[in-house]
């Protein structure tokens, strides 16, 4: 069995007590929470807070931050990203993150039980960023072929 591993990186605006950050960190333990909470969630990166990763930085670079999450599906995923309260937020990132000038998100299948590493997803982004989507990394656009090479792999 599949599931999916996703990472998306960036380079906040400004840190808790920044007044143009409020709303995000003010919304950070709620939105992590009701992802532990949705059905087809299967893990997340937390620092040693327990409540997100913001205490975590992309390697090579301790400026970024970084999430990293496992799904059973990418419609599981979906739902959370798009169908929740999670997409005000994430409309809003403009706001809370810097403009990147490259992908800062993608996926990738990794067998049931196995917990992805910032190192593989490190790994995985620059793939993605290096050669396009592929099996071995790919983003939103690319899920229906993701399907796809996920059906190969297990068939």
């Amino acid at each position: 069995m599949q599931h999916l591993a996703q990472v998306n990186i960036g380079r906040v605006l400004g840190g808790p007590d920044d007044l143009r950050m409020a709303d995000f960190y003010a919304n950070l333990g709620r939105i992590n929470a009701l992802a532990e909470r949705m059905p087809g969630y299967v893990w997340r990166l937390k620092d040693d807070t327990g409540v997100g990763a913001i205490g975590l930085h992309w390697p090579g670079d301790p400026t970024m931050n970084v999430n990293l999450t496992v799904w059973e599906s990418a419609e599981a995923l979906g739902k959370f990203v798009f169908q929740t309260v999670h997409r005000n937020i994430y409309a809003r990132k403009h706001e809370f993150f810097e403009n990147p000038s490259r992908p800062t998100v993608c996926m990738w299948w990794v067998d049931a039980g196995h917990i992805p590493t910032l190192d593989e997803a490190k790994e995985r982004l620059d793939h993605y960023i290096a050669h396009g989507p592929s099996a071995f990394a790919f983003g939103w656009s690319d899920l229906p072929s993701a399907k796809l090479w996920q059906e190969k792999r297990c068939a």
